[in-house]
């Protein structure tokens, strides 16, 4: 097996004039793919992909979504579902020419907003995303619901949190809450290394013992905690390098149609395994969130995780063993 780290980031031109930036890593030339989806604040990267993910025969993507770093925000009378989905099937079908979807096994994940992305993939129509009949599992960590359909998700949410992305702020025009947001957060982290500090600040806030897994796990995977705080800080600011465009369709997004209903999926679009991970100290994303996915996804389970929404960071080599367990 030829196991690669990628060659740092790649930009594929699209049809309708935009970019497409992603990374990769692990077998470049598997038909086995796991397709990564970013949260908020980041890119595509797999400089530090999981050991785990390296050991297996599976080639790694991991895409920087629309309206993120150097990847073209939607085109405006697009909507971001049908761009998504045109975005990776282009990106597979250019990895994979001479392959029809037939050909390849993929799994789908997503880390807290990522999992938007993700669920958007797994319940599109085939038409639109003709990869979506070879998926075989879908890993949602931090999951966050179609809030169009789970009618309860306020009462789950922080203040802060229903300020950022609640009723008001979608209702209200111009985007204008997510533009103030904008406004503060260019001042409170103008250079990497504010935006360091700011990471360093949540990390000291842990308590002993996550402290302790979190120093063992770097140790690990051959690093200290200061090069995970370098690396988040400098996604984040490549993140808006360009625009925030990818911040300002975040509100918008999760109040959007997402092409389907979690609970009006087909048997065949339900074939896939879904695997959602939970945290009751997880104020993101609550537990009520991945219940309520859990209830609605017909083949889905819940895997419960301990710590807070960043926690995911050291505890996912322990979910990619579970997810990708079929996988040699």
């Amino acid at each position: 097996m030829s196991t690669d780290i990628g060659s740092g980031e790649q930009f594929l031109p699209l049809r309708d004039g935009r970019t497409l930036a992603y990374a990769e890593a692990g077998n470049l030339s598997s038909k086995t793919v796991l397709l990564y989806m970013h949260g908020l604040f980041t890119v595509g990267d797999a400089s530090q992909t999981s050991p785990v993910i390296l050991s297996k025969n599976v080639h790694f993507v991991t895409p920087t979504l629309p309206g993120w770093g150097n990847t073209s925000p939607p085109p405006p009378s697009t909507s971001y579902h049908d761009c998504l989905t045109s975005d990776m099937t282009t990106l597979l079908s250019h990895m994979y020419p001479d392959s029809n979807s037939n050909d390849i096994k993929l799994y789908i994940a997503g880390s807290s907003f990522g999992t938007v992305p993700a669920q958007i993939l797994y319940g599109a129509p085939y038409d639109k995303f003709p990869f979506g009949r070879c998926i075989s599992d879908v890993l949602l960590c931090g999951a966050l619901p179609p809030f169009r359909y789970h009618k309860d998700y306020t009462k789950s949410m922080t203040w802060k949190y229903y300020i950022v992305a609640g009723p008001i702020t979608y209702y209200i025009p111009f985007n204008l809450v997510a533009r103030l947001i904008k406004f503060r957060m260019e001042r409170k982290w103008p250079t990497t290394e504010a935006v360091e500090a700011s990471f360093r600040e949540h990390f000291d806030r842990m308590d002993r013992a996550d402290r302790e897994v979190f120093a063992r796990w770097c140790e690990g995977c051959g690093r200290v905690p200061e090069d995970t705080v370098q690396n988040l800080a400098e996604n984040k600011i490549k993140s808006t390098s360009k625009s925030w465009e990818g911040f300002m369709l975040m509100t918008p997004l999760l109040h959007s149609n997402w092409g389907f209903r979690p609970d009006a999926l087909d048997e065949e679009h339900s074939r896939p395994r879904v695997l959602i991970t939970a945290s009751k100290d997880d104020i993101l994303s609550p537990m009520a969130y991945a219940h309520y996915l859990a209830a609605n996804y017909k083949n889905a389970r819940i895997k419960d995780v301990n710590g807070r929404h960043l926690s995911m960071i050291y505890q996912m080599d322990e979910v990619w063993a579970e997810f990708l367990a079929d996988e040699k």
